[in-house]
């Protein structure tokens, strides 16, 4: 089973609210998920995110892969650099 770290859409039309969350890789994209990690929300000026880093670091060093857009977040909030 891959996992993936990814983002699941959230909010209204016109609207969007993320959740970073953990999902197979074959799981639709908001669909089922096994854990959630943190929010992203580009609405807002600047870009609001909250990211719990233990949980995403455990799940990193289980082997969970991020997507290109997660990978940026985890980035910007200091996760990745903390994983390797």
């Amino acid at each position: 089973m891959a996992v993936r770290i990814r983002l699941k859409r959230m909010g209204a039309k016109k609207r969007p609210f993320y959740r970073l969350v953990v999902a197979d890789s074959r799981a639709a994209r908001d669909g089922r998920f096994i854990d959630t990690l943190g929010y992203y929300n580009p609405i807002t000026d600047p870009a609001e995110i909250e990211i719990d880093k233990e949980k995403a670091l455990s799940w990193l060093k289980k082997g969970a892969q991020p997507s290109d857009t997660a990978r940026a977040l985890l980035k910007k909030s200091g996760v990745l650099d903390q994983a390797d």
